[in-house]
């Protein structure tokens, strides 16, 4: 059976079965505790309209029942679920849930205290609601995309964290945790509209700001943290590994230098037009040393020097081993859960098959 300690233990959860943010969402609130029922479709049905979504890890820590929700004697098993629950997240396009007689209205309706989050990437209203996209699309309506890459060639295509999973499945899970609050304050339930592309607006809130007042303009390498200075940005190394500098502050900029052996260069850290020069000395000086050299080098100091780290080396470097920052499940390497409480932890559990009417009676009996 699926571990349930955490500082969610006790709070309800359907989740129907989804790609992207909505798996992720519901692993880590599976992480924290929350009882929750994946609702996936019976192999009977048909293939699904993907082939693998990460659920070696992503589909950790649930139950998981199959229905079919065009079915309606399913359909009325998973209304009866729904009724016993916290909270449902979907990730459907609009309007499919209501075709399928499993809107909020419905669901609301039975279930006063229901928080029904929805996940799309444009959301439940405007232009583009019911057209496809995928997290490079979302990012690119956003300003964020634009902001990526060298300004010469064609924006590079990032891995799906900004969209699909910071704009997308964290704030789902902080509107679902908003929500479960108000109705256990207040008995009433509500709808979680989480858009992609509006949480990857949120995200861009600081360069939004700085934009007015000249700290960031609207054209990529040309800023502080685009890659532009010379002290924020990555560089290769003598074997072809590269390092990550962040040396920002300039108390952290001066151990750089130091390290690097620049010390008597005298830069002027933030003079802009000095930074051409100041990383041409950077890359001429990294390319002298081996990445786990400078590494090794800048271990004990504040320059905000870190080796570049491939998936497969990422779980031995030794802070992250020291913290179990990942841990091994049924053979496999994962991140371990997060964030960490000085109460009550989390845990992994495995997904375990479940019937309706088992989950309905384990909930009730809580």
């Amino acid at each position: 059976m699926v571990a349930n300690r955490g500082p969610l233990a006790g709070v309800r959860i359907v989740e129907i079965d989804a790609i992207g943010p909505v798996p992720l969402a519901a692993t880590l609130l599976a992480d924290m505790g929350a009882d929750i029922v994946r609702v996936a479709r019976p192999p009977s049905a048909g293939p699904a309209a993907w082939d693998d979504v990460g659920g070696a890890i992503l589909h950790r820590g649930r139950t998981v029942t199959f229905l079919n929700l065009k079915d309606p004697d399913d359909r009325d098993a998973l209304l009866a679920l729904i009724d016993e629950a916290d909270g449902l997240i979907e990730g459907f396009r609009p309007g499919v849930m209501e075709r399928l007689g499993l809107g909020p209205d419905v669901c609301l309706a039975r279930n006063p205290r229901l928080v029904y989050g929805r996940m799309t990437g444009w959301g439940q209203s405007g232009p583009l609601a019911m057209r496809a996209g995928h997290d490079i699309n979302y990012i690119s309506l956003t300003g964020v995309l634009h902001a990526i890459g060298d300004g010469a060639s064609p924006p590079p295509v990032p891995l799906n964290m900004v969209g699909d999973y910071g704009g997308g499945a964290m704030f789902l899970i902080a509107g679902m945790l908003a929500g479960i609050l108000s109705a256990k304050r207040t008995g009433e339930g509500q709808v979680v509209d989480a858009c992609i592309t509006d949480g990857v607006a949120a995200l861009m809130g600081l360069f939004y700001a700085w934009q007015p007042s000249g700290l960031w303009t609207d054209a990529p390498a040309s800023n502080l943290l685009d890659g532009a200075a010379p002290f924020y940005r990555c560089y290769a190394c003598a074997d072809g590994g590269h390092v990550a500098v962040g040396s920002l502050e300039p108390q952290f900029f001066a151990q750089l230098v130091s390290g690097l052996g620049l010390a008597d260069r005298g830069y002027d850290q933030n003079d802009r037009t000095g930074w051409p020069a100041m990383q041409a000395d950077f890359e001429a000086v990294f390319r002298t040393r081996t990445r786990d050299e400078w590494a090794a080098r800048f271990f004990d100091t504040d320059a905000c020097v870190t080796p570049v780290l491939s998936m497969a080396e990422a779980p031995g470097h030794p802070h992250n081993a020291s913290r179990k920052s990942f841990v091994e499940q049924d053979g496999i390497v994962q991140p371990a859960p997060a964030p960490r409480f000085g109460g009550d932890q989390g845990a992994i559990g495995a997904p375990v098959p479940v019937a309706v009417a088992h989950a309905i009676e384990r909930w009730r009996a809580r």
